[in-house]
């Protein structure tokens, strides 16, 4: 590769640091620009309404002819679901992933009807790519999907090692351990820098493996009386190998539900990631003809996601499954950060129910697909780089990672722990931040997107907390005297009928107001309703201490 003198190698988070979800790098060197996964976050409570929020990705924007690709580590929500938003803007760009990774974006283009123009290129662990002055080799790691990739960009500055999510899981269920060969000979050819995963940089000693979980999902299978229900990541493809072993060993057949569960089945299935015996699955609505002690429903909603699967089981509004006595309920996941309130709501209404519930917080069906400590200290030791940059996780996450890497040698002037939208410029003896690039949150509404801001989520807060009044007042255009109502109208901010009073009071208020600008030689309406707002949001908090949001609606004759 040809070094091209005074250039530096640029690295800039739109995502993924500071925060858990919507990971997306991006790589500059000279002309040439490579974006690195491009991932959803999902709404925190206070974003009503709120579907997905994905990477704001404007900086992109005027350097379109410039990325060379799209390179995709594997095929997980928070890597992957921005993809289509990210196509729609730059749909000359070429997708570059694994067999499993493609597979799932493709089913997610298909449902934007994006699939027929889209440039999408298989690459398997070991391929190298060349893209500009970018070398793009590939490495197979372990996490909790199959057909994951870690990635070293060889750069005329060095290489960058981007480590992804990964574990050291040394008894994988697809029998294919971490590439440490790979990895140690990058770390004795020279590694510039390592970027690598911070999720579980809280939590001490090893990751345990996911054969753990089959062992307890074997004791479960094996005692349970009655139908069991696992809930779990439709993309934890491994998981549900397990749940699919364990129910052919103990004569059980299993239905799937869920809409993205049942597509990714159906995927890993074709693609021959998922082994399923002869006469194990069964339709969803052979369950009830069949002895209870014979079934297993493998369903979504291991989050307390609302519209999913188990959600719904819990809340007696699902379709075609509901909770009986004896049913045995196993969540096989932990929280995402903020999704706790909502799982903890779902078991409750699961053993109200009558079901036994199996859960995170009292087994072991469940293991992390990110390394812990001693796990990121090898990867560290492995690589051996030069600098090192943590991602992938909450600031605090990204702390204690930064504090790993000095226990194994690291100099602290050699760890930048990064912000969303810097630049981090790095080369053999450069190791620096540049200026801010535009980062940050886009949110996506139905099939709106970045059209719901602030201001939008305020007026949302505000009506969901206070409700709105809308005053509804005909006025003569010339003398501007109330020619009929006001009418006041309450919807979420009091009951009529048992606050005529009030009610009563309010539209006085407004006639008060109005009154006062009779005569006026204005022609524009805005100060009047600017006016009764006021007058009337003064007048409402003084009466009740509430702020509920008002409406004037002025109709001239």
């Amino acid at each position: 590769m040809g070094r091209q003198k005074g250039q530096a190698l640029s690295l800039i988070p739109l995502g993924g640091v500071g925060e858990i979800g919507k990971n997306m790098w991006v790589l500059e060197y000279g002309s040439d620009i490579i974006v690195i996964d491009a991932g959803v976050e999902f709404p925190t409570e206070g974003m009503l309404g709120i579907d997905l929020v994905i990477p704001d990705m404007s900086y992109l924007q005027d350097r379109q002819d410039r990325i060379r690709a799209l390179l995709v580590s594997h095929g997980h929500e928070d890597h992957i679901g921005a993809i289509p938003y990210f196509l729609e803007r730059f749909p000359h760009v070429p997708v570059y992933g694994t067999r499993l990774t493609l597979g799932l974006i493709t089913n997610k283009l298909v449902e934007r009807h994006l699939d027929g123009q889209a440039d999408l290129r298989v690459i398997k662990a070991r391929d190298r790519v060349q893209l500009g002055q970018f070398e793009v080799e590939f490495i197979h790691v372990n996490h909790s999907i199959p057909d994951v990739v870690a990635m070293a960009v060889h750069t005329p500055e060095g290489t960058v090692v981007y480590a992804t999510d990964f574990k050291f899981d040394q008894t994988p269920i697809d029998g294919i351990p971490t590439d440490y060969a790979s990895l140690a000979r990058l770390g004795e050819e020279g590694v510039l820098l390592l970027m690598s995963d911070s999720t579980n940089a809280e939590r001490a000693g090893y990751t345990l493996s996911e054969r753990v979980v089959g062992q307890t999902l074997d004791d479960v299978f094996r005692d349970a009386p009655g139908r069991l229900i696992v809930a779990t990541f439709a993309s934890n493809v491994h998981r549900i190998q397990q749940v699919i072993d364990a129910a052919q060993r103990y004569g059980r057949r299993v239905a799937f539900t869920g809409r993205s569960m049942v597509n990714v089945v159906r995927l890993a299935r074709e693609m021959g990631y998922l082994r399923v015996p002869e006469g194990v699955l069964m339709e969803l609505d052979d369950i009830e003809r069949l002895a209870a002690a014979q079934t297993v429903i493998v369903t979504t909603g291991s989050q307390g996601e609302p519209t999913a699967g188990l959600t719904r089981m819990a809340m007696a509004d699902h379709r075609r499954v509901g909770i009986i006595p004896g049913d045995t309920v196993i969540i096989s996941a932990t929280p995402i950060p903020g999704n706790e309130r909502s799982i903890g709501n779902t078991i409750n209404h699961l053993f109200r129910l009558g079901a036994k519930v199996i859960y995170h917080a009292v087994s072991g069906v469940h293991v992390s697909g990110h390394a812990s400590q001693e796990e990121l200290k090898l990867m560290l030791n492995l690589v051996r780089p030069r600098y090192f940059v943590p991602i992938h996780g909450e600031y605090r996450m990204l702390v204690q990672h930064s504090e790993l890497a000095k226990m194994v040698g690291i100099p602290e002037d050699h760890i930048i722990i990064p912000d969303l939208g810097d630049r981090i410029l790095v080369g053999e003896d450069t190791f620096t931040r540049g200026e801010q690039v535009p980062a940050g949150q886009v949110l996506v509404d139905g099939l709106g997107v970045g059209d719901v801001g602030t201001v939008v989520l305020h007026d949302r807060k505000q009506l969901s907390e206070d409700g709105v009044l809308i005053v509804v007042v005909t006025m003569d255009k010339q003398t501007r005297q109330v020619v009929a109502g006001p009418d006041v109208i309450s919807r979420g901010f009091v009951y009529v009928k048992e606050s005529e009073e009030l009610m009563e009071a309010t539209r006085q208020k407004a006639l008060e107001i109005l009154h006062q600008w009779e005569e006026d030689p204005m022609t524009d309406w805005g100060p009047v309703k600017n006016d009764v707002k006021d007058g009337l949001s003064a007048f409402i908090w003084e009466r009740t201490k509430r702020r509920p949001m008002i409406m004037p609606v002025i109709m001239e004759v």
